[in-house]
């Protein structure tokens, strides 16, 4: 007989369940606390909600919030990652263009939220902007005053990013005025993640490589887990996002002296 316990049978949620696992999955990340004021009860009916949801395979639970689960070792696909928040990657590249002087030297990195960037950029005057993603070459050479730097390496077919060996002793011959970097997640001890350690490693060179370094993240970033450690919170300058990051990741940015812009919607 078999000493293996035996699945637990999906029970039916209740309507403040449903409620509750259509918003987080909106949203992509929430705190107990704004859950618990959006549905007016208790934090302890909240975590109970959210342990059986987790419990189901749901959701995930991290320090002082929920998100939607999510592999560490597979990122979502590009055509899925291109439509997903789009319009807060909108907002964020917005802002962050309004942030970024004429006449500047940046190094963008493989992501949509730097393509969204960089077609905020099109409009600005004497940018030397350097890439190891083809989209953001592509998107960019569109602006005359824009002098575009192609690295060398392996070209990803899925996402046109480029990576490896080459493309790293590419990015040592420089130093850039600003790293705009995007990132899969942000987990709660404040480690920068992504999933492809060749793309991590442009990403590390990256970052030692610019007087400043901006990252792009989106609400759903902030709790996201994925395998492979980029570097960590405090070695950056600002962080742009849609929305006020939730514990423990607001008084982490604090401590760390990192500014950090909300960008507006139109």
């Amino acid at each position: 007989m078999s000493s293996h316990p035996l699945p637990q049978r999906r029970r039916a949620l209740n309507p403040r369940q449903s409620e509750l696992l259509a918003l987080v999955r909106e949203a992509g990340t929430l705190s107990i606390e704004a859950l618990a004021q959006r549905f007016g009860v208790t934090l302890q009916t909240v975590r109970r909600d959210v342990r059986q949801l987790e419990q189901m395979g749901l959701l995930a639970r991290f320090h002082g919030g929920v998100r939607t689960p999510v592999s560490t070792v597979e990122n979502l696909a590009y055509t899925q990652r291109q439509t997903l928040n789009a319009e807060a990657k909108a907002a964020i590249a917005r802002a962050v263009a309004r942030d970024v002087p004429a006449g500047c030297s940046l190094i963008l990195n493989i992501g949509t939220t730097t393509e969204a960037v960089a077609r905020a950029l099109l409009q600005h005057r004497g940018l030397r902007v350097i890439t190891n993603n083809l989209n953001v070459a592509a998107i960019l050479s569109d602006n005359p005053d824009c002098e575009v730097v192609i690295t060398g390496g392996v070209v990803r077919g899925r996402d046109r990013g480029i990576v490896g060996e080459v493309t790293i002793d590419f990015l040592r011959q420089f130093r850039v005025d600003i790293a705009l970097i995007g990132i899969s997640g942000i987990e709660t001890d404040g480690t920068l993640r992504d999933y492809d350690v060749r793309e991590v490693r442009a990403a590390r060179t990256i970052i030692e490589h610019a007087r400043q370094v901006w990252l792009c993240a989106d609400h759903s970033k902030f709790g996201r887990p994925a395998m492979v450690e980029v570097g960590h919170i405090a070695e950056l300058t600002r962080v742009y996002t849609d929305r006020p990051p939730p514990p423990p990741f607001d008084a982490m940015l604090r401590e760390a002296d990192v500014a950090c812009v909300v960008a507006q919607g139109n």
